[in-house]
């Protein structure tokens, strides 16, 4: 019996820079099945790739309770081990960072509400 053997391509970390916002506000349109970008879309931070091809990012999100989480938005057909590899690597960097969009609600509040504002424009 012949066994076929399938190469995973392995998936790419990276930082969030400006020039990946058109195609995470796709996936987030495509997620949320809507037309305009909302506060849950949050402030990008972290995202993951196959090739070149974006298939999830992680955004800094407020909770119910007024503090600061991140929520993973990708596209649909992923692996669930690869989902897993993300969730791993976004937690730890989650958990490393300091900066005040990562400690200070009142500044992530403010930079999501401008994050949304200009990809509305």
């Amino acid at each position: 019996m012949e066994t076929n053997v399938q190469y995973q391509e392995p998936l790419q970390y990276a930082e969030v820079y400006i020039s990946d916002m058109l195609e995470l506000k796709n996936i987030f349109l495509q997620a949320q099945n809507t037309g305009k970008v909302s506060t849950e879309f949050g402030l990008p931070f972290l995202l993951a790739k196959k090739k070149e091809e974006v298939i999830a990012f992680a955004s800094l999100v407020m909770n119910e309770k007024g503090g600061i989480a991140f929520k993973i938005y990708d596209k649909t057909g992923e692996q669930n081990a690869e989902k897993k590899n993300f969730i791993s690597r976004v937690e730890s960097y989650f958990k490393k960072n300091n900066t005040a969009n990562f400690r200070n609600p009142e500044q992530l509040k403010n930079s999501i509400c401008k994050m949304v504002s200009w990809l509305n424009q």
